[in-house]
């Protein structure tokens, strides 16, 4: 039981530690690409950062070794990185030409587009209570981003929001099956990711021009300070993030990160002043109702599993002892005939 105890906490620190990461990114992410004017140098920036990080912490994990023992596996980890950099390069480019509050909510079609993979190509099984919770919990995230509707305007360019939430479907799957096929450590396939991102936004960054223009950023000390706290966030992410895509389904992780908003804002309140409208008191409930509902469902069901399970087992140990009790007693065909 305290093993079991110990364990259910565990895996609640890393989801926590998923979803605060992830919002601090973001935040970090957005004030450094407002800041320097370059989404390519952004991603430069804070790649590298947590590059240091990363190598730092397979260095302690003394994991440095395994970087180079990939075997099959190196092809799909450059896909792993490949669709890493696009799933940044879409939602960019889709910010750049369309609006904010369209791009949210297309962007958190990925819930769903997990959850039809789940269903239609992994095979895995999720009940009608999955589906609306989900829904219930997107709906929440909306109120809690407090999108204006009014400026929604679907164009063109929308597509690449589609397409950023295609990337980090997909991503997150190719991940999962590495996991489970190769075996390879989650670190490992964490420190490709993020190194071939780095490099991929180095290139574009050298192709755009942006480069040059570093010389040009007379940023005070704070501002490196942030950088290295956006790396360090963006190599927990990957810490957290794939250990959680080993343990769990991808929609249910998915689902965690549906969170986000709610961290991002609380850091907002303490960190920048901002503050809580009804609407977002309100989309918090919605979101916290819709996890409620979707872990309830799941303890229902793994208490009719352990049910089904000892009633099973209860039958089959009473059949072994009826089989015993008969071979034990009952006389052989030859004695009762001799009698």
């Amino acid at each position: 039981m305290r093993d079991k105890y110990k364990a259910n906490i565990i895996n609640f620190l890393f989801i926590v530690g998923m979803i605060v990461s992830w919002a601090t990114y973001y935040i970090i992410s957005k004030w450094t690409v407002d800041y320097t004017g370059s989404v390519f140098l952004t991603g430069l920036f804070l790649r590298g950062s947590a590059f240091i990080f990363l190598t730092i912490y397979i260095f302690v994990k003394k994991e440095f070794r395994h970087i180079f023992k990939l075997g099959k596996a190196g092809f799909i980890l450059l896909l792993i990185g490949l669709l890493g950099y696009l799933l940044d390069l879409f939602a960019n480019l889709g910010f750049s030409h369309g609006t904010v509050s369209t791009g949210t909510v297309l962007l958190k079609l990925d819930v769903l587009m997990a959850n039809f993979v789940s269903v239609i190509i992994i095979k895995e099984k999720l009940f009608l209570s999955d589906w609306i919770s989900t829904i219930i919990m997107i709906i929440g995230v909306i109120l809690v981003l407090d999108i204006d509707f009014s400026s929604m305007t679907f164009n063109w360019y929308d597509l690449f929001f589609i397409l950023s939430a295609m990337a980090v479907t997909t991503n997150a799957f190719v991940i999962k099956f590495t996991q489970k096929k190769f075996k390879i450590n989650q670190d490992i396939i964490g420190y490709y990711n993020n190194f071939v991102v780095m490099l991929l936004f180095l290139f574009t960054a050298l192709i755009s021009g942006d480069i040059s223009t570093i010389s040009n950023i007379n940023a005070p000390y704070w501002f490196y300070l942030l950088i290295l706290l956006g790396g360090l966030a963006q190599g927990l992410i990957y810490v957290f993030y794939y250990r959680n895509l080993r343990v769990y389904e991808v929609w249910k992780v998915k689902l965690f990160l549906l969170f986000i908003p709610i961290v991002s804002s609380i850091i907002g309140l303490f960190a920048f002043g901002e503050t809580f409208s009804w609407v977002k008191i309100s989309g918090i409930i919605v979101i916290l109702t819709g996890s409620i509902v979707i872990l309830l469902r799941g303890k229902i069901n793994h208490k009719r599993i352990q049910t089904a399970v000892l009633f099973n087992s209860s039958v089959l140990s009473t059949e072994d002892n009826n089989e015993s009790n008969n071979d034990k007693y009952d006389p052989p065909a030859d004695d009762l005939e001799g009698k």
